[in-house]
């Protein structure tokens, strides 16, 4: 073997050791909507359902946000448990963040939306130009993971707001934007499959609208039946919620994004 030929696997089994996200798989995808339901009913559950308001959640979950981020940087390698709280952190404060601008900041649904597409397509844009790369493969620097996780809560809280410009604003419901989103999904799902269009931008666009859609499944299983919704409780949605993200955690072995089999 010559030394460029060394170097070069050298450089990719480090990358593969520091790579702490998880391949893109099915398994990804059930878990992602799973996680971003439970955090539309965790989210309204502490904001709403216990009163303490969006502002107060929002302080709440950013604590925790911020703990999970820190620790699954610092962490040597890839942990499913690890990586999924921290991805379920980003999802219930991105909603109560979402509904704190929407509806006491008063920008309403479509004005958060807008907001928040921008600050998403800035934090992609200056990852590129810093990193060169915005590929999941790619996140194996704590730069290039700082980068991701920013960018993935602006996503998540993105999700929020457009779910509820959908549902609420458009009048869709939230069995219409549910429709709507999931049929953006399997045209995603076709492009990838059928079309050479960038693996990178169908993931981050597949990752955005799991979001929304997790939003309005959640406000269809917690809201009211006068307002469309199922009437379940908060809790124990979330704690179905949870358990099925267990389930699949433990059930399914994730390897780290990069890994050759």
């Amino acid at each position: 073997m010559d030394r460029q030929t060394t170097l070069q696997a050298t450089n990719f089994s480090t990358s593969t050791a520091l790579s702490k996200v998880p391949e893109v798989t099915l398994v990804f995808w059930l878990i992602k909507i799973a996680a971003t339901t439970l955090g539309e009913t965790g989210g309204d559950a502490v904001s709403m359902s216990m009163h303490l308001g969006y502002l107060l959640g929002t302080a709440i979950f950013g604590v925790i946000f911020l703990i999970a981020v820190s620790a699954q940087i610092r962490s040597y390698r890839f942990r499913p448990a690890l990586y999924w709280f921290t991805v379920i952190a980003t999802t219930t404060a991105g909603t109560t963040l979402a509904d704190f601008a929407d509806r006491s900041l008063g920008i309403g649904y479509l004005g958060g939306s807008l907001l928040l597409a921008v600050l998403l397509m800035l934090s992609l844009g200056i990852w590129y130009a810093a990193m060169g790369s915005v590929s999941v493969r790619d996140v194996s620097s704590p730069q290039a993971e700082l980068f991701y996780w920013i960018t993935i809560m602006f996503s998540q809280t993105l999700g929020t707001a457009l779910g509820d410009w959908v549902a609420d604003s458009v009048g869709l419901g939230y069995s219409g934007a549910a429709g709507i989103f999931g049929g953006l999904l399997l045209l995603i799902a076709a492009a990838y499959f059928f079309t050479r269009l960038s693996r990178t931008m169908l993931f981050w666009a597949a990752f955005i609208l799991t979001r929304p859609l997790g939003a309005v499944v959640g406000d269809f299983l917690d809201k009211p039946v006068d307002a469309g919704g199922l009437a379940l409780s908060r809790y124990m949605a979330s704690i179905a919620l949870i358990a099925f993200i267990a389930i699949c955690i433990l059930s399914f072995r994730e390897r780290p994004a990069g890994m050759r089999r």
